[in-house]
């Protein structure tokens, strides 16, 4: 049964509210969150939003926001997607892509998924004040600008849906169901995380929205808080640091939200389809 809380920010009185349930405890032993780059720490194995994580792909290489090796053409089962992946991996094409900013640092990707809600990791929106760009490739200009009012938080999965304080007219994420993906599956996965090995991934941050495409390996596998999730190995890039929050696309649609990654070759996406009901009933869609 789906359950979470509801979150009021900065411009508002501050007030907390369960709507159902219990908020989770710790994140499963071995789950590795993929932490916004808000702050350079050293590598390590530590618990949520603790530390960033180091990309161990070669400097060559696409990522999601960080590199990988030289890419494939995006697969057929992916029809809406047009990313240029030609040794360089940067997104043409992502109207509803979203760059979150935690007091005004870059910090993890998002979808704009209706006029006012925008889909993230929950990991993303622990603290601060909560940010978008929304629309543009470019992070640092273009598109539209919007606070999150409220966040609702999944207590029992690394999802967070942002209520903005504006509309914001949009080309929005299509969200999937359970036909969308599937074991054996190329995905597409998108952010604009890390793109170096050798230094903080705070100061290696895409500016321009990067793509991957990665291979469906379970949709029964657990995200950062234990919810269900998609796990996905290495095609021609792997999500980093900062691509926490992004979207994962199969079929035209998304179907998970980037939760945990090894950095190398396996990464964890919240799976969209098994909470839709909660997004609905939030966001309407």
């Amino acid at each position: 049964m789906d359950d979470w809380e509801r979150v009021v920010l900065a411009g508002s009185r501050i007030a907390v509210k369960w709507w159902r349930g219990v908020r989770p405890v710790v994140p499963p032993v071995g789950a590795f969150p993929i932490p916004p780059c808000a702050v350079p720490t050293a590598e390590s194995r530590t618990p949520l939003m603790k530390r960033l994580l180091v990309a161990a792909l070669s400097l060559a290489a696409l990522v999601v926001g960080a590199p990988a090796a030289l890419a494939a053409p995006a697969p057929p089962s992916d029809p809406v997607l047009t990313p240029t992946i030609i040794g360089g991996g940067t997104a043409s094409n992502a109207p509803w892509a979203a760059r979150l900013f935690s007091n005004g640092q870059q910090s993890c990707s998002a979808t704009i998924i209706a006029p006012r809600y925008v889909l993230t990791a929950k990991h993303c929106v622990a603290s601060g004040t909560i940010s978008f760009r929304i629309g543009s490739l470019d992070q640092t200009s273009g598109g539209t600008l919007a606070n999150a009012a409220t966040i609702y938080r999944h207590s029992a999965s690394d999802l967070a849906i942002a209520y903005l304080d504006r509309s914001v007219s949009a080309t929005y994420a299509p969200l999937g169901t359970s036909t969308d993906v599937r074991v054996g599956q190329n995905v597409q996965v998108y952010g604009w995380g890390a793109t170096c090995t050798n230094q903080p991934e705070i100061n290696c941050q895409s500016r321009y929205l990067k793509v991957a495409t990665v291979s469906v390996r379970s949709t029964n596998a657990r995200d950062a808080y234990n919810g269900v999730a998609v796990q996905a190995t290495r095609v021609n890039g792997i999500t980093a640091g900062g691509d926490s929050g992004g979207p994962m696309f199969g079929n035209g649609r998304q179907v998970g939200v980037a939760s945990t990654s090894d950095r190398a070759t396996v990464t964890n996406y919240t799976n969209v389809t098994t909470y839709r009901s909660w997004i609905r009933s939030i966001a309407g869609v």
